[in-house]
């Protein structure tokens, strides 16, 4: 897909199709609808004033122009109240308006600048969230059919300015997206892939790719690099498979002056997710191929980092193993050490995810140096009870660097809920054999996930985010598809550019 910004009369461009917004709560028309309207000879407010378009968000008219102007069609797009509009407004009708003009075979368009002539989004921006929905929200995965030639991908979209001293803002915006989705569909791309292809060790071969296209420095510890490392917690994981699991760390130094000052991304990698000897209902388990996304999130942002090239330190750490019931597996009672020398009583071995992040987070810090710490995982089925697959849980240790994290989520769509960390619910994680067990019971059963794993953040800020609900879509919205929805990645860029801990 090829996204240009051009200065041109909106009349005389000649396109298969021009997408304009309208409000749902204002019966003005912008000032671009305006002179396609009355070159339409009112055809547009005509409608309006008929209630065949309201505006509201998500609806869409689709006008054939008749020869009137060169462009062969015009896309009314509701843009909801004006009151909400925002960014996110922009990336979710460009997602949902591509998909709409691919589906009638339109793979070539027009888009005007939402908001910038009002004043309330600013060049940059735009050109980021345009271009953002209109990648992610045409993303296909189609590596495993057969059939490919019918399959058609939206192949240039031009983005109209009326003032010429704009262009230059929109075209770095559409530059800052097109890096930044590029990320997201790779994130996307490795969790929609079968476990029987994305290995450990082919999460490995992605990262070395990663590194060496971005200038990082990358590290890749195999089975005996984590023995002698005492990560007893992520080889206990890694005992039923017979794929050695890796621990990957990619390094982007954007900041040497301040070699203290490291942002750190850890990410949950296990490929497949049987539940091990607590073996998992077979319901939706071939769903588990994605429990390795918060390990592609992180991937797929540093990959981003390296294209973005912000002032900052950026470190990111990926733990990968599967999870299976082999002969040597793991199993409920055994009592595995971590590389902080902690022990843990294995209550349930579905809980896998806590114990290889347990070892990676204190590499992170002692090892790799990092100052804040922000973990991604698809956690625990608790929080889809809690929030569905509409937020993402947050949970943390320092209310600063949480509340970071969740306005940077929140900013960017990517939404977030922020839970307690009480000390009672530690409680509940008291084992009579061992410091812990790595489960707490049905209660709470996000909280005492988080709190097992504040036990191993070494002191530094740290924000935990428990994606297991979010991580996959069930219908095409916005700039979401269906299949991994490659969230959290942009918070996790966001974080990196905004360097504000």
């Amino acid at each position: 897909m090829e996204i240009k910004v051009v200065t041109e009369d909106i009349l005389g461009i000649n396109t298969p199709a021009i997408i304009i917004g309208l409000y749902e709560d204002s019966k003005e028309l912008d000032s671009v609808a305006k002179i396609l309207d009355e070159a339409m000879g009112g055809a547009i407010s005509q409608l309006r004033n008929g209630q065949e378009i309201k505006g509201s968000s998500g609806e869409f008219t689709l006008i054939h122009t008749l020869g009137r102007i060169p462009a062969q069609r015009i896309l009314v797009s509701g843009l909801g109240r004006k009151n909400n509009f925002d960014l996110n407004t922009v990336r979710a009708l460009m997602g949902n308006a591509s998909r709409y003009l691919r589906a009638k075979g339109i793979l070539s368009f027009c888009t005007t600048a939402y908001g910038i002539e009002s004043g309330i989004l600013k060049p940059v921006g735009c050109g980021q969230a345009i271009a953002e929905g209109a990648i992610l929200g045409t993303y296909q995965f189609h590596n495993y059919r057969t059939n490919k030639e019918n399959q058609g991908n939206t192949e240039e979209i031009t983005i109209v300015s009326r003032e010429s001293d704009l262009s230059g803002s929109l075209e770095i915006g559409v530059r800052q997206g097109e890096m930044i989705a590029n990320g997201v569909a790779l994130s996307r791309d490795m969790s929609n892939t079968p476990a029987n292809d994305l290995t450990p060790s082919k999460m490995a071969e992605i990262a070395t790719t990663v590194a060496r296209e971005g200038n990082l420095d990358i590290t890749i510890l195999d089975r005996s690099n984590m023995e002698k490392l005492g990560m007893g917690a992520l080889l206990g994981v890694a005992r039923g498979s017979h794929q050695p699991p890796k621990l990957i760390a990619l390094e982007y130094k954007g900041d040497p002056d301040r070699p203290k000052h490291v942002l750190g991304l850890i990410g949950k990698g296990v490929t497949f997710d049987t539940g091990g000897i607590s073996l998992k209902p077979a319901l939706n388990m071939e769903n588990m191929k994605g429990d390795m996304t918060g390990g592609s999130s992180v991937i797929g942002a540093m990959k981003a980092i390296s294209a973005l090239k912000p002032k900052i330190n950026v470190t990111g750490v990926v733990p990968t193993t599967e999870n299976m019931p082999g002969g040597d597996a793991q199993r409920p009672g055994d009592i595995v050490r971590a590389m902080n020398n902690k022990t843990i009583e294995v209550i349930n071995t579905d809980a896998e995810g806590r114990l290889i992040l347990s070892d990676a987070m204190v590499y992170a810090v002692r090892k790799l140096g990092v100052s804040h710490m922000v973990d991604i995982a698809t956690l625990t089925g608790a929080i889809i009870v809690s929030l569905g697959s509409v937020r993402i849980g947050v949970f943390g240790n320092n209310q600063e660097w949480i509340d970071q994290v969740v306005r940077t989520g929140n900013d960017g769509g990517e939404r977030m809920w922020s839970f307690p960390m009480d000390d009672d619910y530690g409680e509940q994680l008291k084992s009579t054999f061992a410091d812990m067990m790595n489960v707490g019971g049905k209660e709470a059963g996000s909280i005492t996930a988080a709190k097992f794993l504040s036990e191993f953040t070494e002191g530094v800020p740290w924000v935990h985010l428990d994606i297991a609900g979010s991580y996959r879509m069930s219908v095409d919205k916005g700039w979401h598809v269906k299949g991994s929805s490659g969230g959290p990645v942009r918070t996790l860029i966001n974080l990196a550019l905004a360097d504000s801990f």
